[in-house]
């Protein structure tokens, strides 16, 4: 670690802490050459292990590029695609595990596409999971259908979902 200030690469660490529920470490530095104090923010590597075998970090670009051809055509913004991103790492970095799974950025990139758009849900699902027939759509459109009906039934009185009617 270089000192900001004169490029003494001799620093010590006042403090440290954990921030962003455990992505990230924050240390508190002091330079021993001019007394200078910085912070710094250590975050977290997040590597993905792909089907050959190889790793390679986590880039949301990367994640965001492949959901990007599945919303083509669709009214999906860049700052939702954005956020969709920052879920999917968000998601990922939660399961507090260093090393995921292609897989696993697969499945979390699928939920969250599922409530953004159902269509661009679809066409990833299809190429994600290997659609190989017309009743594969069909399957995963009538798990849609059945999940808007159980929602829909939820709030058919009125209520919030989870919060039981009150009578008086």
């Amino acid at each position: 670690m270089h000192c900001p200030y004169c490029r003494s690469t001799d620093t010590r660490v006042l403090d440290s802490r954990v921030a962003d529920d455990g992505a990230s470490i924050r240390r508190r530095r002091v330079c021993t050459t001019c007394d200078k104090r910085v912070t710094t923010v250590e975050l977290m590597q997040l590597t993905v292990l792909k089907r050959s075998g190889a790793s390679e970090p986590f880039t949301r670009d990367k994640a965001i590029a492949g959901v990007r051809k599945a919303c083509k055509g669709r009214p999906v913004t860049e700052d939702q695609l954005a956020c969709l991103g920052q879920a999917v790492e968000d998601a990922l970095r939660v399961s507090g595990q260093a090393e995921v799974n292609a897989n696993e950025v697969g499945l979390a990139i699928l939920s969250p596409l599922r409530v953004l758009d159902e269509v661009a849900y679809l066409r990833f699902a299809s190429v994600y999971r290997a659609f190989d027939s017309a009743e594969d759509f069909e399957d995963e459109i009538e798990m849609l259908r059945a999940e808007r009906r159980l929602e829909q039934s939820d709030t058919a009185d009125g209520e919030p979902v989870g919060i039981p009617a009150t009578t008086g």
